[in-house]
């Protein structure tokens, strides 16, 4: 029973840590963007910029959105020129999105910002700090994965 109880604390914990820090980078990622790319606009052109053009059920999975959801950034960002749709070469019955240009611009000016930004507050922490961060990535990660 103590065992349990420790990994709810350290469940506790772990949630209101993650969730401040992912919060806090949402708003930096609203500030950086002048609010003309919310948050999920922008997950979704990270997403489609790291892994290629993929099918809006695709994207909807990977970004855990409801289809509704994804369609509605979907057209939104194409409205604004950051993605372009077409045909799936191996299926043209099958639509796919892939990130323009203009998208990749986007990103990338709202991306520098924000990881100059979390450079900086990794820098006020201590080398030992920021050691055992750096070791605890891929158990965040992994942690992810399995959610």
């Amino acid at each position: 029973m103590i065992k349990l109880d420790l990994l709810f604390v350290l469940a506790k914990e772990l949630r209101i840590a993650v969730g401040r820090l992912a919060r806090r980078i949402r708003q930096l990622y609203t500030n950086a963007s002048g609010g003309d790319v919310s948050f999920t606009e922008l997950a979704v052109l990270s997403r489609l910029e790291r892994d290629g053009p993929h099918g809006s059920a695709q994207l909807a999975n990977l970004e855990r959105i409801t289809a509704q959801a994804i369609g509605t950034v979907l057209g939104g960002l194409h409205r604004r020129g950051l993605v372009e749709r077409g045909p799936d070469p191996a299926d043209g019955r099958r639509v796919i999105t892939g990130i323009t240009d203009a998208g990749r611009a986007a990103l990338d000016d709202r991306e520098q910002v924000i990881t100059e930004r979390l450079a900086g507050a990794l820098d006020s922490l201590t080398p030992d700090q920021r050691k055992r961060l750096a070791e605890a990535l891929p158990v965040l990660v992994l942690l992810a994965e399995r959610l």
